[in-house]
């Protein structure tokens, strides 16, 4: 396995490769109430393959969630990297309702009784003893109810079947719920070139805490793969974007705006947006998404170029108005 960078998972915390790897999309099409909140149709094949590719290009960081796929993204990870478990760190999260048969993901439930049960489900599917990091994953959960499930996320820990926890959530209220643990090492928050709750990384950054960053490619806009006359299928999450009219059109147009500073030194513009949350702060651990080979190759080598420089930041916030 190749050496990457590293960052810590929360201060004196484990250490992990300084990006991690999104498994949401590899869990395959499934739905909530009859709309797609997966990433569309998938090849189980290539997504070990991918998995493993990351693993020998030096990531060690698996985010992932009962919930995509239905349980379906947690068993490829056992069956990809089982034989490494020692060497890599998991994170999984619970607090939507799903059924594995039917790929149906109904609703959502937060009682410490079915986080229970979701964290034995998700030990089966991954097989393994303990999950690295354990993650609340409704972000906009009743803060009311909130301190109830901050104690069955400890109870886990002190059973030995959680060795550190996180909330995913950019509220900065909610996430400081979880910060006040000793146990808490990380809180999932979405944020990329083009923008994401300051307060939340503030706060990570106050804490000690790693801030996990979903949607670091603004789910593929980043990538440059997209134009005005892009359409997604209708099992894709992203079905409906509007590459003519929408917001995607803008973040388009903002995109070709700082195209030139995200690909200097030759890197790709994905590996330009990894490089800009690198640069933007040390807390930060992306975990772009991947059905591909390929798109780990690309993801991983940012890792050889590293972050953009001060002035090149400087100049991004400049073109976007920061």
């Amino acid at each position: 396995m190749a050496q990457a960078a590293q960052r810590s998972l929360g201060a004196g915390g484990t250490a992990v490769s300084a990006l991690g790897m999104g498994c949401w999309a590899i869990g395959g099409p499934h739905a909530r109430q009859g709309s797609p909140v997966g990433w569309g149709v998938i090849d189980d094949g290539e997504s070990k393959r991918a998995l493993r590719r990351a693993y020998e290009l030096g990531v060690t960081f698996f985010d992932t969630a009962d919930v995509y796929g239905c349980g379906h993204s947690e068993k490829l990870i056992a069956d990809a990297l089982g034989d490494v478990r020692d060497d890599i760190v998991i994170a999984s999260k619970a607090g939507y309702t799903y059924v594995e048969e039917t790929r149906e993901a109904p609703g959502e439930n937060g009682d410490p009784e079915y986080i229970r049960w979701a964290c034995d489900e998700s030990l089966r599917r991954l097989n393994t003893d303990r999950i690295d990091l354990y993650q609340f994953h409704l972000g906009g959960y009743d803060l009311a109810k909130a301190d109830d499930v901050l104690a069955v996320f400890e109870e886990l820990v002190a059973a030995g079947k959680v060795r550190a926890i996180g909330w995913s959530t950019d509220d900065p209220e909610r996430a400081a719920l979880f910060a006040k643990s000793p146990h808490c090492k990380a809180i999932q928050q979405h944020f990329n070139v083009f923008g994401g709750n300051a307060d939340v990384l503030a706060l990570c950054e106050d804490k000690g805490l790693a801030s996990i960053v979903r949607g670091p490619l603004g789910m593929g806009l980043l990538t440059g793969k997209f134009d005005q006359d892009s359409s997604l299928p209708e099992d894709d999450v992203r079905h409906g974007w509007n590459f003519r009219t929408g917001d995607q059109a803008e973040s388009l147009r903002r995109l070709d705006a700082i195209r030139d500073v995200l690909t200097s030194g030759g890197r790709t513009l994905a590996q330009g947006a990894l490089g800009w949350l690198w640069a933007r702060s040390e807390a930060f651990v992306p975990i772009p998404g991947f059905k591909t080979v390929a798109q780990v190759e690309e993801n991983a080598g940012a890792l050889q170029h590293g972050p953009l420089a001060p002035a090149q930041l400087d100049e991004i916030a400049a073109i976007l108005g920061h």
